[in-house]
Parts: C-alpha cells; sequence; structure tokens
C-alpha cells in the first residue's frame, strides 16, 4: 500500500514538505460534473490555514491560496485528476538549523531518520502538520460530491487543555458557534475558559491536546465493505493517519464496555423512518461495518503539540545528550485547525463508499 494514496475509486495522493516549495494533492476517480471551485476549496483551506486557530494557533503566515492546475472547468469537475497546489510562502528554515542533528522529543524525527536515512529537519519535513493542507483541497472536492447526495460532515472541538464542551442536547450546545470562534468550540463561554487556559500554558512554554467530535447526517444504510473495508475501519485508518491523533470511537465508544447488552443494543424500527431506523443510536451510526441509517458519530483524541520552548533533555546523533530549547512558530493547542482535516477524511471515505456502493447490487 502506497503511504502517500488513499482510496480505492475515488484516490487521493498527497505531496510536498513543510519547507519545501509547495504541498497538494492529485485527486482520481472524482466523477464529472460536481460543482466545484477554487472559492469551494479556499473555503475550505482557510479553516485549516495557519493562524486560523486564533491564540491556539502557530504565528506563521500562509495565505494557502490554492492553484487549480487540472481536472476542473468553468466551475464543474472533468472527471480527469484534479491537481492542486497551494505554495509555500512563509517558511523560515533558520530557525531549524540548530536541530539538524538533534532528535526532537515527541516528533518524528528518529523514527523517519531510521526508516529512510535521511531527513528533512526544516519542520519536520512530511510529517509535519503542513501536509494536511492537502488532505483539505481534496477534501473539498469529496465534500461537493456528498453534496449531491445530501450528506454533510461536521466536526467541532469537544475538548482542548483539559476543560470539556457541551454535548449535542445540552442547553449551551450551539454548532453554529463553533464556526463563530477560532477554537471550533460550539460554546462560547468554554471556548473563553479554554482561552485562559492556552494562555497559561503558553506562558510557561508549554501545549495542549484535546478532543475533536464529529458527525455525518443523511448517509443512508448501507455503506461500508465488510469484512476489512468496515466503515468504522476506513474512517479510523483515515482520522488516525492525521499526525497528531492519537485514538478514535465510535457512538458509545469505549464507554461501551461498560455497558450491558441490554443498555447498548439499538432497537431496531420498521418502516424504517426519517429519523432513522433504531430507537436509540448507541452504535454510532454503523452495525456489522455498514452504516445503519442512522447519524454517524465519533471522537478522536490528539495529543498535546510537541513543540514547546520549555526545556527538555534529548540527544544528537552521536548519542550525545543535550539541552533542548525549540524555537520557531508552534501551535499551542492543533485541535481547532484540525477539525476540518477530520471533516476532509471522513468526507474523502464516505465519498469513496458511495461509489463502491454502486457496484454492489444489479
Amino acid at each position: 500500500m502506497a503511504g502517500n494514496s488513499f482510496g480505492t475509486i475515488f484516490r487521493v495522493t498527497t505531496f510536498g514538505e513543510s519547507h519545501g516549495e509547495a504541498v497538494g494533492c492529485v485527486v482520481d476517480g472524482c466523477p464529472a460534473g460536481l460543482p466545484l471551485t477554487i472559492d469551494d476549496i479556499s473555503r475550505e483551506l482557510e479553516r485549516r490555514r495557519p493562524g486560523a486557530g486564533g491564540n491556539a494557533g502557530t504565528t506563521r503566515d500562509e495565505a494557502d491560496r490554492p492553484e487549480i492546475l487540472s481536472g476542473i472547468f468553468e466551475g464543474k469537475t472533468l472527471g480527469t485528476p484534479i491537481a492542486i497546489i497551494i505554495r509555500n510562502t512563509n517558511q523560515q528554515s533558520a530557525d531549524y538549523d540548530t536541530l539538524k542533528d538533534l532528535y526532537r522529543p515527541g516528533h518524528a524525527d528518529w523514527t523517519w531518520e531510521a526508516k529512510y536515512g535521511l531527513r528533512d529537519h526544516r519542520g519536520g519535513g512530511r510529517s509535519s502538520g503542513r501536509e494536511t493542507a492537502g488532505r483539505v483541497a481534496a477534501g473539498a472536492a469529496a465534500k461537493a460530491l456528498l453534496a449531491r447526495f445530501g450528506i454533510t460532515v461536521r466536526a467541532w472541538t469537544a475538548a482542548a487543555a483539559g476543560i470539556t464542551a457541551p454535548v449535542p442536547g445540552e442547553a449551551d450546545f450551539n454548532l453554529d458557534e463553533a464556526e463563530r470562534n477560532p477554537l471550533r468550540v460550539p460554546s462560547k463561554t468554554t471556548a473563553e475558559k479554554i482561552t485562559r487556559k492556552l494562555e497559561e500554558l503558553h506562558k510557561k512554554g508549554d501545549s495542549a491536546g484535546g478532543m475533536i467530535a464529529c458527525r455525518v447526517t443523511g448517509m443512508g444504510a448501507g455503506l461500508g465493505e465488510p469484512v476489512f473495508g468496515k466503515l468504522p475501519a476506513l474512517l479510523g485508518q483515515a482520522v488516525l493517519s492525521i499526525g497528531a491523533c492519537k485514538g478514535i470511537e465510535f457512538g458509545e465508544g469505549f464507554a461501551a464496555a461498560e455497558l450491558s447488552g441490554s443498555e447498548h443494543n439499538d432497537a431496531p424500527v420498521f418502516p424504517p423512518g426519517r429519523g432513522g431506523a433504531f430507537r436509540t443510536n448507541h452504535a454510532g451510526g454503523s452495525l456489522g461495518g455498514i452504516s445503519n441509517g442512522m447519524e454517524l458519530s465519533f471522537r478522536a483524541a490528539f495529543k498535546a503539540v510537541a513543540s514547546i520552548t520549555l526545556p527538555q533533555t534529548t540527544v544528537d546523533k552521536t548519542g550525545t545528550e543535550t539541552e533542548l530549547r525549540i524555537r520557531g512558530r508552534h501551535d499551542r493547542c492543533i485541535v481547532p485547525r484540525a477539525v476540518p482535516v477530520v471533516e476532509a477524511m471522513t468526507a474523502l471515505v464516505i465519498a469513496d463508499l458511495l461509489l463502491l456502493q454502486r457496484n454492489a447490487q444489479i
């Protein structure tokens, strides 16, 4: 399996390094005739770009203006490969010169070198979160396909810096608010609390992690490819491929281990109505790896940003222990900027499964 490509029919390849000339993607297998403009792609990239996380984000200032090289004509997809590049214009590679022979704690420096025998030390190269710009650009194409089927993907910051946001159904939960504050928290009050906590951590030279929640509506039943292409399995691979993601759970998730069968089982209703096919949704939208017509819901955990200004102990290539003080421009919490990345990877999985489903029945 090629590590830089994803998908079976709706297939995406991303390319580029953090401090190279550009990052981008090639989308192959996207059907012709879908409305898709440079503005649609720019809107998604604006949500992910450096600085979009407010006080949680890096001060690296990239415009992230996409350039469409192929596959789109007069605002519609051609059915041919869609190539998009986003040029890097605000690199400060000198910030990383002192790290050339050091292995940063929490980073992929050592593992990348162990695999390839060399690495691009400038900002982490391809292991940098900068790579996700190509995913988000590709996700714009996937969302265009999902829109044709009435499917929507929405994600938000469910927790950050140890502070949990309200969940759907609670009084202070407002999904529209998640797009009004830079932390993408569905509660103005909680967003303010998290902002204060992040400011405290920043003064100490530290960083924070958090949780992203995502739900997909309008998907219907039947998507997923047993046995090894199950819907949650593919989503797990997609979301866990995001650099800082450390875990994912669907529906009740790990809490399901504490429930009895009678508590966790979702009782079906027949015939299925517009509200879904089950009385409850503990499973999170799939059974047997196939979507069951209910809302798809999952949460993903993201670790704290590894680049911190607090002094840390590390070693150089000779094995000599040394104190490390990281310079440069880094996020305090990656979660807000990872929200559109989670949406993009989710959309890519579902777009691919939609096209695969067309071969399931005659």
